[in-house]
């Protein structure tokens, strides 16, 4: 088995022994930088990622005398299981892909490392994007001092955490704003996550406008069937028969969610008069 293999399979058909040739290449300092880079992306994959894989990683990050370019991707590659994690709450251990103690090993490593100044740039930026999907209080001084700097790559990496971490609304709602494409998209996602009513009319605006960048509409047809479930049908009926299948298959998902979200709410409404009734 090779690298070539994985990356010409899709993650589900993997062979069994997939994560021992990640690993074998993660450790092997003799490897090509390339192989070595590419095994730390596919390393972070839910089919794959264990403790094993997750201290192998971890070293990287860990070690100045690795590329910088190797220790940011190995950063990143722990977003996916640190958020599994997070959300699985080890309940049931076999749900999630590593264990407890090196859940909490990762996030301690990943803090300090981040903290320390003489940590490269690139570096610290892929472990707040990581970190967040598993939001610590630290967090929340780490986004407004990334988005506060002016520095257009770190505002980038505190839009984008915006998404995991509460408490951003009015950086969200300004990011909307932003000339930087790349920070407007991370701003859309954000306020489409956490349901942001103010940002409504900025969505309505984007899944309008023909000119939308495709990347920027997909997000926006997210974020609209979130923001307000109950009009979001009205505004992406006709995108759900556009001519581009991603477009069309985004407004049909998120028609689908809305519909669920608005039930769900009428279901809670009945319930509260219900209970209502009952007190009085």
């Amino acid at each position: 088995m090779d690298l070539k293999t994985l990356l010409d399979t899709p993650p589900w058909d993997w062979p069994p022994g997939a994560g021992k040739t990640l690993l074998k290449i993660l450790i092997d300092p003799r490897a090509k930088p390339s192989d070595r880079l590419i095994a730390a992306e596919l390393a972070g994959d839910f089919t794959v990622i264990n403790d094993d894989l997750a201290d192998a990683l971890l070293a990287i990050v860990r070690d100045a005398g690795e590329p910088e370019q190797l220790r940011a991707r190995a950063a990143i590659s722990f977003g996916p299981a640190l958020e599994q994690a997070d959300l699985g709450e080890f309940e049931d251990p076999d749900e999630v892909s590593v264990t407890e103690p090196t859940f909490h090993n990762i996030q301690e490593s990943l803090q300090k490392l981040y903290l320390d100044n003489s940590t490269p740039k690139e570096v610290r930026r892929r472990i707040l994007e990581a970190s967040v999907r598993a939001p610590e209080a630290w967090h929340q001084d780490a986004i407004l001092q990334a988005y506060s700097s002016g520095d257009k790559k770190w505002m980038l990496t505190a839009v984008f955490a915006m998404r995991w971490v509460r408490g951003f609304d009015s950086q969200i709602l300004e990011a909307l704003e932003s000339a930087n494409p790349d920070i407007h998209y991370e701003a859309v996602n954000a306020a489409g996550n956490w349901e942001l009513d103010a940002a409504w009319d900025h969505i309505v605006e984007l899944v309008n406008d023909p000119d939308t960048p495709k990347r920027l509409l997909l997000a926006a047809i997210g974020a609209a069937g979130s923001i307000r479930p109950a009009e979001a049908g009205i505004i992406l009926v006709d995108l759900a028969d556009s001519d581009d299948e991603d477009i069309a298959e985004a407004a049909d998902e998120a028609m689908m969610m809305a519909e669920g979200a608005s039930a769900y709410e009428e279901e809670d409404d009945e319930e509260e008069d219900e209970e209502g009734e009952w007190i009085n």
